[in-house]
């Protein structure tokens, strides 16, 4: 499939504050190195019919303000499709939201973090599991990456390995099987996408008693969070360990 597009599923949009930057995909596009005709977007809120996967190198799924217990029903329909899309094999990168929508699908569950708001550049930590990992091998043992989260993954889907963690999330990185991927944290993410989603966030921040100007102040670029997705795209385009020519999944079967 190294010729085929990506799919790329719009679960939401940026903040109001962040929107003249572009949306989601087009956030995803320039962090994962895709031009623009190298991506197929759907919009799942919107309700966009959901392809069969045949045509698509892989899928990478965004993050959203919504809630995956809220259970709506785009977001149902799209956790069927991508636990169907995993089941066979196809390249699955969930992004936040995204990554909640994976471990739902694949029969986890998702909720409200015991640990509370987790935001910021914050440091993620690999676990052993990752030392043979396609995405995580070359990446140092601890690094920083861009997050702003309330849900997560509470219990992982049957199977599903653990690959890294933060101080606010023992599930940061999770793989499941040899091509389907969820990262709690935002790889697409800029300082300036980081440090904007803490302005806009202010208000509930302070009253969670978060102090949003060091907050502000620790916020870096994250280069090597950036790295996990782009690898992910190479590889899903090579093959190898990947499954890029699996059985295809129908939207209209589901």
């Amino acid at each position: 499939m190294a010729n085929a597009p990506f799919l790329i599923l719009e679960a939401g949009k940026p903040v109001p504050e962040l929107r003249r930057h572009g949306d989601f995909p087009h956030w995803i596009r320039v962090a994962a190195g895709l031009h623009r005709d190298e991506a197929v977007v759907v919009d799942l809120q919107a309700g966009d019919p959901l392809p069969t996967t045949d045509a698509f190198a892989g899928v990478i799924v965004s993050g959203s303000g919504a809630m995956v217990s809220e259970r709506e029903p785009w977001s149902e329909a799209a956790a069927k499709w991508l636990g169907s899309a995993a089941r066979a094999g196809m390249p699955v990168f969930g992004i936040c939201y995204g990554h909640q929508l994976l471990a739902h699908g694949l029969g986890g569950e998702v909720g409200d973090n015991p640990r509370g708001r987790e935001m910021g550049t914050v440091e993620v930590e690999l676990l052993p599991a990752a030392s043979d990992d396609l995405l995580l091998q070359p990446l140092p043992a601890r690094f920083g990456a861009q997050l702003t989260h309330q849900q997560t993954v509470l219990r992982l889907p049957e199977d599903a390995v653990v690959l890294a963690r933060s101080a606010g999330d023992e599930f940061q990185v999770f793989r499941w099987g040899t091509s389907a991927w969820g990262v709690q944290f935002h790889p697409e993410f800029s300082a300036t996408h980081m440090r904007g989603y803490i302005r806009a966030r202010k208000v509930p921040l302070q009253r969670e008693g978060f102090d949003t100007a060091a907050m502000l102040a620790a916020v870096s670029a994250a280069p090597e969070a950036r790295r996990v997705m782009q690898r992910f795209v190479h590889h899903a385009r090579a093959g190898g360990a990947l499954a890029g020519g699996a059985t295809a999944v129908s939207g209209a079967a589901l």
